[in-house]
């Protein structure tokens, strides 16, 4: 398997997903069955998406920077059921000291919303 380094995109980090199943060599195992701990690392572009976004088409409200990253991350990755993009702008003209004004929106793939 390549390493991370030979892995193109955006990496999507699961860790410790547990599961009971019924695999193995043994017949108690097959029966009765045990835990599995599962992690997953996949790769997708994401970035590529979100650069084309933030710097295509100037937009008025961050709303719609981060809509439009939603949607497309949603229609080019059809695996991808939920999403959620928060666009910060750090250099922001407000009175006082502050990190960034931003936006956190989140999108299903379905109508129907988290479950």
């Amino acid at each position: 398997m390549a390493n991370d380094g030979e892995m193109k995109g955006d990496k999507l980090v699961l860790r410790g997903l547990k599961f009971h199943g019924y695999h193995g060599v043994k017949e108690e195992e097959k029966k009765l069955g045990q835990k599995f701990v599962i992690d997953i690392d996949a790769w997708m572009d994401l970035h590529q998406i979100a650069k084309e976004v933030v710097e295509g088409t100037p937009q008025n409200l961050l709303e719609t920077v981060a809509q439009l990253i939603a949607s497309a991350t949603l229609t080019n990755h059809s695996r991808i059921s939920a999403i959620r993009v928060q666009v910060q702008k750090p250099h922001v003209s407000v009175p006082g000291h502050i990190d960034f004004l931003g936006v956190e929106i989140t999108r299903y793939r379905s109508t129907e919303g988290p479950k």
